[in-house]
C-alpha cells in the first residue's frame, strides 16, 4: 500500500508541474511579463516552461527520480523568494507556503526508497540481477578451477599402477605381493 501511495503522490506532484508548465507555454508573453515584473530578466518564460514540463514528465516515468525532485524543489524555493516575498499580503503568504510545500513533498521524496514503477526502479532491479548472475558465474568458475586443481593434484600424486597375474600382484616397482581373499 505505501509503493502505491508513493506512486500516486509522484504522479499528483509531476501533475502540478506539468499543467504549470504547459500554461506558461501556451501563454508565454505572460508568463514573461510576470517574469520581469519580479525582477528578473526575460526571455525566461520559454525556458522554465519547458523545464516544468520536462521536470514534470521526468516524475511521472520515474526517470533521474530523486534529482528530478531535489532540482525541482530548489526551483520551488527560489520561486518562492522571487515570486512571493510580500509576506503582508495574505494571497502572497498563502503562495508562499504553498510552494514551501511543494517543496517539502518533493524531498519527502526524495528520501523515499521504494519508487516503483519508475525508470529508476526497473533500473536497479536490473543492476542486482545482473550482479547475481555474475557472482553465480564467478563461485561456479571458483569451482571449476578448484576442480581442475584437485585433479592436477591428484594425477601428481598418483599412486603407481599395479596389474594383477594370477594370485599375486605385480606392482611398478616389480615387487610381487598375494593378493588377498576374502572368501
Amino acid at each position: 500500500m505505501t509503493t502505491l501511495l508513493a506512486f500516486i503522490g509522484r504522479l499528483l506532484i509531476a501533475l502540478l508541474f506539468i499543467v504549470s508548465g504547459a500554461n506558461k507555454l501556451m501563454d508565454i508573453s505572460g508568463t514573461d511579463t510576470m517574469i520581469r515584473a519580479a525582477g528578473l530578466p526575460g526571455g525566461l518564460a520559454l525556458l522554465v516552461g519547458l523545464f516544468e514540463v520536462a521536470a514534470g514528465l521526468a516524475l511521472v516515468f520515474g526517470v533521474a527520480t530523486r534529482l528530478t525532485a531535489v532540482i525541482l524543489a530548489g526551483f520551488c524555493l527560489v520561486t518562492a523568494f522571487f515570486f512571493h516575498n510580500n509576506f503582508t499580503d495574505p494571497m502572497q503568504a498563502a503562495m508562499l507556503l504553498k510552494n514551501l510545500a511543494i517543496a517539502g513533498g518533493l524531498f519527502a521524496l526524495t528520501a523515499l526508497d521504494n519508487v516503483r514503477w519508475s525508470y529508476d526502479a526497473m533500473r536497479a532491479r536490473r543492476r542486482a540481477e545482473v550482479a547475481e548472475l555474475r557472482a553465480e558465474a564467478k563461485a561456479h568458475d571458483a569451482e571449476v578451477r578448484a576442480a581442475r586443481a584437485e585433479g592436477a593434484a591428484e594425477a601428481a600424486h598418483a599412486v603407481p599402477v599395479e596389474t594383477v597375474h594370477g594370485d599375486t600382484v605385480v606392482a611398478d616397482g616389480g615387487t610381487l605381493v598375494r593378493k588377498r581373499r576374502w572368501l
